[in-house]
């Protein structure tokens, strides 16, 4: 029998002493695989990222599932990956991928290949000067500031311009900045899973009244979303400009432009959050995608 690892941290794993707001998240997407991997005839292994090599003993495919401290530890987390890969484990998402997505600038790369994003500077570090200029660049009140390479809204912040911070203030990472666009709060982001470039099920994610992220730590919710065939095309045309072949998994985020356009926000190949929940064939689909990259050649 296949043996699959499925890769969590020591912060979504359960009886973690310090367990994250959010890691109710990583016990559903468990429980959604793990009947689809019975009936698949594979073996199902919650493994921490982080654990002794010899752990993964036996694995034939590691699923990066809620690996979610990577971003802070990211040359660390792709080393392991590579070694995995190189012991002969089918890593997926695969490193090259992974290292791909790290960081958001490759959302540079996909502007370039025609996919509509939202307007960015990109900056080593933000100082309240270079947050006035992106306001009068993209004339915008709002702006909103996010690590290079994050994830969860981690040490994200919203800027207005009446109220920036102090001429001393820096955000102190790599950062790109964006126009805080309504559109957050009016329709809410819009998810599209894709299991080997197939659409598996799409989301609307809202944030709570009193805040602009979405992500559930922050009071975000989500509901399910029956996209048109044009919304379809935009988020599979995202899948089709990715520089390499479709991978496992993918959730394309989208925002809507003024001109009512979808916008990339994110293409999250790493270890994103695929919300069993609005996707009732989701486990089915990954555990039947997983098999045939494990079957006996």
């Amino acid at each position: 029998m296949p043996t699959i690892a499925f890769l969590a941290c020591e912060t979504t794993l359960p009886g973690s002493g310090d367990r994250r707001g959010d890691a109710y998240e990583h016990d559903l997407m468990v429980a959604a695989l793990q009947p689809s991997f019975d009936k698949h005839g594979l073996d199902l292994r919650v493994i921490d990222w982080e654990a002794p090599l010899e752990d993964f003993g036996g694995v034939d495919l590691a699923l990066l599932g809620t690996a979610w401290n990577y971003h802070d530890k990211a040359e660390i987390f792709l080393n392991r990956l590579e070694e995995l890969s190189a012991g002969g484990i089918t890593v997926c998402n695969p490193p090259g991928i992974v290292r791909w997505n790290a960081s958001k600038t490759y959302l540079v790369e996909l502007a370039e290949s025609g996919a509509r994003t939202i307007p960015t500077r990109w900056l080593d570090d933000v100082t309240a000067a270079d947050g006035l200029a992106a306001m009068n660049e993209f004339e915008c009140e709002k702006l909103v500031v996010k690590r290079q390479v994050g994830a969860g809204a981690i040490d994200q912040i919203l800027l207005r311009r009446e109220a920036l911070p102090n001429e001393n203030w820096r955000f102190g990472h790599r950062a790109m900045i964006q126009p805080f666009l309504p559109a957050i709060a009016s329709e809410g982001e819009l998810s599209f899973i894709f299991i080997d470039g197939n659409l598996s099920h799409a989301l609307r994610k809202r944030p709570a009244a009193s805040d602009y992220r979405i992500q559930s730590l922050y009071g975000g919710t989500e509901t399910v979303y029956h996209p048109s065939a044009e919304e379809i095309a935009a988020a599979a045309a995202i899948i089709a400009a990715l520089p390499f072949p479709v991978p496992l998994y993918a959730r394309i985020d989208m925002l809507r432009a003024e001109d009512g356009a979808l916008m990339v926000m994110e293409a999250e190949l790493i270890e994103p959050y695929l919300y069993p929940e609005q996707g009732p064939d989701l486990g089915d689909r990954i555990a039947s995608a997983i098999a045939k990259r494990v079957a006996p050649k």
